[in-house]
């Protein structure tokens, strides 16, 4: 299991932690892990949640 720590999957993503840690508290996140006050992600984790953010094929 790989983890990243929050400026980790900011950076993987191109986006600010700021806006890591508001779609984490909306809900709208891939599930943090707990470790010892820390939070971290498996990068699979990430991977499915940006998987499923793809925009479907518009209907021809």
């Amino acid at each position: 299991m790989e983890l990243m720590t929050i400026d980790e999957v900011a950076e993987r993503l191109r986006v600010p932690v700021l806006t890591i840690r508001w779609l984490r508290q909306e809900g709208r996140f891939a599930p943090a892990i707990k470790v010892g006050r820390r939070l971290v992600w498996d990068v699979k984790d990430v991977d499915a949640w940006l998987e499923a953010q793809r925009e479907g094929t518009p209907a021809a």
